[in-house]
């Protein structure tokens, strides 16, 4: 039986709900009208006859009257490269570091684990320098592999997995041994099974972590071959009495905003459960 007053509730999340999507509904208007009536401060709240136009030259030139951007696809490719690497490589480091600490007894363990935990005090800001003066050393500036390395270790990751890990029975373990399994083999037939809402969870908080990256991608890449979409989206926009082609940024603004929207549609159940799941 609902409660008298939920309505008040829903209200307030409604309001808030479009509050937060006026913005993104206003860049795809934005991107279906031209240069022109964005530039007059005539643009309409409803939608205009470029569309077609206007993603085409986004997708294939990134080109306009004023903006010299680099073609929204190549970016968007960039940028799904660095996001897959960075959540593959976040949940493959912390999976193995947890189940590491968890199950194996060796010297200085916890020492390791409060290490690792204490690089959550660190903001990126703090060890983005001699972050960048390892990648440059080792000839990665410029790649996807100084794009994505750096980013891959997750102190958050780990310490969950190993939160999700110490829940696991002493029981099955034992159970493991003495069916015969190594190692890997449970790990690989016991433990990834159980994990896979978790993974579910941490893939979608991931994705968008390294999709939406700005500060690194700015910093270590310096051609506009290997820009990502973000980065690209922000040098497009024009600086001081500069004029700006405003539906070429918004175009490409709607289409960065896709492939997050597509992953987080596609992994919604498993999202939810990974995050609320009882028996996890």
């Amino acid at each position: 039986m609902r409660r008298p007053h939920n309505w008040l509730a829903h209200f307030i999340l409604i309001l808030g709900a479009l509050i937060f999507a006026f913005p993104i509904y206003l860049a795809a208007i934005g991107s279906s009208h031209d240069a022109g009536t964005i530039g007059r401060g005539q643009m309409p709240l409803l939608p205009g006859d470029q569309w077609l136009t206007n993603y085409q030259q986004a997708l294939q030139s990134g080109q306009g009257e004023r903006v010299r951007g680099n073609p929204a696809l190549g970016l968007m490719q960039n940028s799904l490269i660095m996001a897959l690497g960075i959540t593959f490589g976040k949940i493959a480091v912390s999976l193995l570091s947890a189940y590491a600490v968890v199950f194996f007894r060796f010297p200085g363990r916890m020492f390791f684990f409060w290490l690792i935990f204490l690089t959550l005090m660190l903001p990126v800001e703090v060890r983005i320098i001699p972050t960048y003066a390892v990648v440059a050393d080792f000839g990665m500036v410029n790649t996807f592999e100084g794009l994505i390395i750096p980013l891959i270790a997750s102190a958050t990751a780990t310490l969950l997995f190993r939160q999700f890990f110490l829940t696991i029975p002493d029981e099955l373990v034992d159970a493991a041994k003495m069916d015969g399994a190594g190692p890997m083999r449970f790990f690989w037939s016991i433990l990834l099974p159980l994990s896979r809402t978790n993974i579910a969870a941490l893939f979608v908080i991931m994705f968008i972590y390294g999709w939406n990256q700005y500060l690194w991608p700015l910093l270590i890449t310096t051609s506009s071959q290997m820009q990502t979409v973000i980065v690209g989206i922000v040098k497009m926009i024009g600086t001081g009495e500069a004029q700006t082609d405003w539906h070429l940024i918004m175009a490409t603004t709607v289409l960065a905003l896709l492939p997050p929207v597509m992953v987080i549609i596609l992994m919604q159940r498993w999202f939810v459960k990974g995050l609320v799941d009882a028996d996890k």
